[in-house]
């Protein structure tokens, strides 16, 4: 097989992102601090075999469902199925061979909007216990704003489950330039899925009023992450908040800014969910471009429908049949202030 092939998309405001083929995976964002310095804002491998394992899902397509199923199993329409355990019990992003792992086929893309790749993937029929061969495919466009775009889509042949997301950790100071502990959050979320010690959601939607979840004013991440200790894993934040939006049209659900470069992120999304992780589990063990990747030293905002949703009647459903396309759009917007 012929090696995967990498993309590069500019703008005219001075961002450049890196994508390649293996897990459709972002590998690299430039972006312009407040005086027009670059940094690589994204944690990446120094060369593209890393993304043929890439353990923590850094910048990939992950599904076919991202985030955790309870039991590793489901029924749908009547049927049961077993899937991978690779989370303790649980099922996380797809299984071992879910979507980052897989090799996508890219090519550019024709957009008004700006410049574009689109990467298509055929998940056959069993892989990782889904049933139905989905046909999927992401398009990254790159407006000349610095917005990067990605519109998800996908069709399948038999009753199934989809819920992709991209898996990006951001650190806005530069990867390898310490912890995200510093910057600024904003989340247009008054509520989160309240979850248990796996973080397999309870089916309870709770206010974040009064707790450390609460960012719906700019707020350090390290502010009160400490307040987390032995909750969440090693500690840190690993939840799922429900956007104020509810999904379905685009709108904004978060602001992130380094007060240090002046870079800030703002993210749109019609996706109803956002998981916030400050890379608790990254530990020094694997290293990329900046260094080792090591604890709360990224971000991730992960738009989504919600964990488990398949088990949770009260939470947006993510089964898609025959003859219904699933669409999913966000964007990451990078500018200074």
């Amino acid at each position: 097989m012929s090696a995967a092939r990498t993309f590069e998309l500019q703008s005219a405001s001075g961002v450049r992102v890196g994508l390649v083929e293996l897990g459709a995976s972002i590998s690299r964002v430039q972006a312009p601090d407040r005086e027009g310095a670059l940094a690589d804002v994204v944690l990446g491998f120094a060369d593209v075999e890393g993304y043929a394992t890439n353990p923590f899902y850094l910048g990939c397509v992950v599904g076919r469902v991202a985030n955790r199923i309870a039991g590793a199993s489901f029924e749908l329409d009547g049927m049961s199925y077993r899937l991978a355990a690779n989370n303790g019990p649980n099922h996380l992003h797809g299984g071992p061979g879910g979507f980052g792992s897989r090799r996508w086929r890219g090519e550019p893309a024709s957009s008004a909007d700006g410049r574009a790749v689109r990467f298509r993937y055929t998940s056959v029929d069993g892989e990782e216990g889904y049933p139905g061969t989905l046909e999927a495919a992401v398009t990254y466009t790159l407006s000349d704003e610095g917005a990067l775009r990605i519109d998800y889509r996908a069709t399948t042949d038999a009753p199934t489950l989809v819920n992709l997301t991209n898996h990006s950790y951001f650190n806005l100071a530069g990867a390898g330039s310490g912890t995200i502990l510093e910057h600024e959050l904003e989340l247009r979320a008054s509520r989160y899925t309240a979850a248990d010690a796996a973080l397999i959601p309870t089916g309870e939607i709770a206010p974040v009023a009064g707790t450390p979840l609460d960012f719906t004013r700019p707020t350090a991440i390290g502010a009160r992450i400490g307040e987390l200790a032995g909750e969440v894993g090693p500690g840190g934040y690993d939840h799922n908040f429900v956007l104020d939006s509810g999904g379905g049209e685009l709108a904004l659900a978060a602001r992130v800014r380094d007060p240090g470069s002046g870079r800030a992120l703002e993210v749109l999304t019609t996706e109803p969910g956002v998981q916030l992780y400050s890379s608790n589990f990254l530990d020094g063990s694997i290293s990329g471009r900046g260094g080792a990747f090591r604890k709360h030293g990224a971000l991730c905002l992960e738009t989504q429908h919600f964990p488990d949703s398949v088990h949770q009647p009260g939470f947006p459903p993510v089964v898609l049949r025959p003859g219904e396309t699933f669409r999913s759009s966000t964007v990451y917007h990078f500018t200074t202030g």
